[in-house]
């Protein structure tokens, strides 16, 4: 190739670069709102929504009693006593509350675990809000090491009327090792 077709060459990929570069740096931009959209369509992710459900806030209802059990599982994989510190609450929808679980690991070694939280009846799960839980986040467990753990959560005033008794289950599962 002579040195007028090189330069030529090169002139022509520094701006096919140069417009992809440019292509790559829109199409950056242009995800925030798609990300968006695809926000508004499943529900999922969408920030307007998290901060609602944030700063839920009730009127306690004072004439009205639920009952909240509260369950717990240990599956046969693992080594784990978990219960509830109490079977059942009597609560005030519009209130906060606060349950408290114990757990202790019963193996020689370190565990990280994992509560899965479930609600019934399914159709009272929107109107049960955790406002702060330890199912959130996993759980290092020391060996032999026993822990109180809690959540904390209010019952929305709009729960239907014949729903006068919630189950509040979780089941303790093993993750990874924390050595």
């Amino acid at each position: 190739m002579t040195d007028p077709e090189q330069n030529k060459a090169n002139r022509s990929l520094t701006r096919q670069l140069w417009i992809f570069a440019a292509g790559s740096f829109a199409f950056g931009f242009a995800l925030v709102p798609l990300y968006n959209v695809i926000c508004d369509v499943t529900g999922y992710g969408d920030r307007s929504k998290l901060v609602e459900a944030s700063s839920f806030t009730a009127e306690e209802d004072k004439n009205r009693v639920v009952t909240i059990e509260l369950v717990s599982d240990s599956p046969q994989i693992g080594d784990w006593e978990f219960r509830p510190a109490q079977g059942s609450i009597e609560v005030h929808p519009g209130r906060l509350y606060e349950a408290k679980f114990y757990a202790r690991n019963l193996r020689a070694q370190p565990v990280v675990a994992q509560a899965i939280p479930s609600i019934a009846p399914l159709q009272a799960t929107k109107y049960f809000h955790k406002t702060e839980c330890f199912c959130f986040t996993p759980q290092p467990f020391d060996a032999q090491q026993e822990r109180e753990l809690t959540v904390r959560f209010i019952v929305d005033p709009k729960l239907p009327l014949n729903i006068d008794r919630l189950t509040l289950a979780y089941a303790m599962y093993d993750g990874k090792s924390s050595s």
